[in-house]
């Protein structure tokens, strides 16, 4: 617990913090750390409501809010704006991040706070993250990073301090599910959205659908690789839903490639790699 220590001594000399929050395990983690050692009224979060951000993912980050009575302000961000972002360049992390880590160090001043803090921890640090530098150009301070806490210790401190989804899957900007330079639109994103969210219903945890035009390529981790054939030999033929046989795991009312079809694909694939973090870059 060394770590954590000098993270809350850190977190004291600082004072008032406003910190960037994005409803991951990482953010929520530094906001509850700096709730406990700060006043309250001392630490601000910030949220940005973009479409980039799953809905429910963006919900369940509000409702952490609400139940820990953190202070918070809502900012609108429109990343389409971006023509990085829509078109999809290789560097559109770095235009994004520093737009909208910009627009958050603006609010901070507003409401009288010197301290933007995010959550970059420092597994960030050894994989390609292009909005690393954009963070570092705004003057965002990183004190995850800066204390080498990585992901899994984040998980079992917050586990240690009662955060009830220490353990939840990452997420990624949905943008990340396109080849680069193919033009994102909101369309698209929100077809990724709830081809994902279409997954999950199958008790799949983790799950990517990337798009090659209009072929959705599904990557989820071997393990749940049966889960999905299972769904699809099941609506492939005609079963009866009380056939002990049925993997009960399986919700029966789910048509996997029929449902994601409808949301505009002409192809279902499933991606026998397995899920893969980055596998556009």
């Amino acid at each position: 617990m060394e770590k954590q220590r000098q993270l809350e001594e850190y977190l004291r000399t600082l004072g008032k913090v406003v910190i960037a929050y994005s409803g991951g395990i990482d953010s929520s983690y530094l906001l509850y750390v700096a709730n406990q050692v700060l006043p309250k009224q001392n630490v601000i979060a910030i949220i940005a409501n973009g479409i980039m951000v799953p809905r429910k993912d963006y919900k369940e980050a509000i409702d952490f809010l609400k139940e820990n009575n953190f202070q918070y302000i809502e900012v609108p961000y429109k990343p389409l704006e971006i023509t990085a972002f829509r078109e999809n360049h290789k560097d559109r992390c770095y235009h994004c991040k520093k737009a909208l880590m910009t627009t958050l160090k603006n609010v901070a001043k507003e409401n009288g706070y010197e301290n933007l803090l995010d959550g970059k921890n420092a597994d960030d640090l050894t994989v390609y993250r292009p909005g690393n530098k954009a963070t570092e150009e705004v003057g965002v301070l990183s004190p995850l990073a800066k204390f080498d806490i990585h992901k899994e210790e984040i998980r079992q401190y917050s586990k240690n301090l009662g955060i009830s989804f220490w353990n939840k899957p990452s997420n990624s900007c949905l943008a990340t599910r396109f080849p680069y330079n193919t033009t994102l639109t909101e369309e698209g994103l929100k077809k990724v959205e709830q081809s994902e969210e279409i997954i999950k219903q199958l008790e799949i945890k983790k799950a990517r659908v990337r798009v090659h035009n209009d072929i959705a390529r599904i990557e989820v981790n071997p393990e749940d690789f049966e889960t999905i054939l299972n769904n699809i030999k099941n609506k492939n033929r005609k079963t009866n839903k009380n056939n002990a046989n049925i993997n009960n795991k399986i919700e029966n009312d789910i048509n996997l490639v029929e449902e994601i079809k409808n949301l505009g694909f002409s192809y279902v694939t499933l991606d026998l790699s397995g899920l893969k973090s980055g596998s556009f870059d």
